[in-house]
């Protein structure tokens, strides 16, 4: 099946990261990742897969070794948000930077506020 085609049917759920495995035990245990869940290293993949519309849930990293990084996915949703380009998604962060930390927060609280209105 096209995967493209797969993704518009699901309600996926996103763990960007360049290194941790979400269906590692371990880092289930102390990320809380969930088995199952789309493991995207690049913030060009994620973009592709949330522009699909279908993402309920997606889990933060920042530091991905790249000219991305997480908090630029972040401020990208953001602007998505405030033009009503996607919806509403839950989200976490489990970065262990805390300054990225920060800033994908304030995003993505600004992002919520506009699919609020």
């Amino acid at each position: 099946m096209n995967f493209k085609l797969w993704l518009e049917n699901q309600g996926v759920e996103l763990w960007l990261d360049d290194e941790r495995d979400p269906n590692d035990p371990f880092i289930q245990d102390e990320f809380h990742a969930r088995p199952g869940m789309t493991w995207v290293k690049t913030v060009p993949e994620a973009k592709e897969i949330l522009k699909t519309g279908n993402v309920t849930y997606l889990s933060f990293d920042n530091d991905l070794g790249l000219p991305e990084e997480g908090k630029d996915l972040a401020k990208w949703i953001d602007e998505e948000a405030f033009y009503k380009r996607l919806p509403r998604l839950m989200w976490t962060v489990h970065s262990q930077n805390p300054a990225a930390t920060r800033e994908i927060i304030m995003a993505m609280k600004s992002a919520e506020r506009f699919w609020d209105r």
